[in-house]
């Protein structure tokens, strides 16, 4: 599973069983995020959850760096049990929007943050999988 964390909304994708294909899952309000994991994590089995680090062109933190440092740090307390791991998310987002392109979605639809924040963590987690697996990404 992967999360891209952000201070408003947090795109979620999950992958198949094999772990071959991420894929988009839905984007939950910030302040939904533990009741959503909650109900999802005691119907599914997640043996790790990857989460977007914030990093900026320069290698620093950005304005949302500490909100998900502090975001990681209750995942992990929270569910001991489950793996969690962090991966850099710069140009997600304009990844994201380069494949609504490439994907034929019309401009309307492309304004739809929600939808760049679902396929940001899709692309989150596509890229651990891929580094995991020894691939160069």
């Amino acid at each position: 599973m992967a999360i891209d964390y952000g201070l408003r909304r947090i795109g979620i994708a999950e992958t198949d069983e094999l772990q071959l294909i991420a894929t988009g899952l839905t984007t939950v309000d910030n302040n939904l995020i533990w009741q959503f994991l909650e109900t999802h994590l005691s119907k599914n089995v997640v043996d790790c959850i990857v989460v977007g680090k914030p990093v900026g062109l320069d290698g620093l933190a950005t304005d949302s760096t500490q909100a998900t440092a502090n975001f990681v740090a209750k995942l992990k307390k929270k569910y001991p049990a489950i793996q969690v791991d962090e991966l850099n998310e710069m140009f997600t987002s304009k990844l994201a929007k380069q494949a609504m392109i490439h994907g034929g979605m019309k401009k309307k639809d492309r304004r739809n943050k929600a939808m760049v924040d679902q396929i940001s963590a899709t692309i989150i987690l596509q890229d651990y999988m891929h580094r995991k697996d020894g691939g160069f990404a």
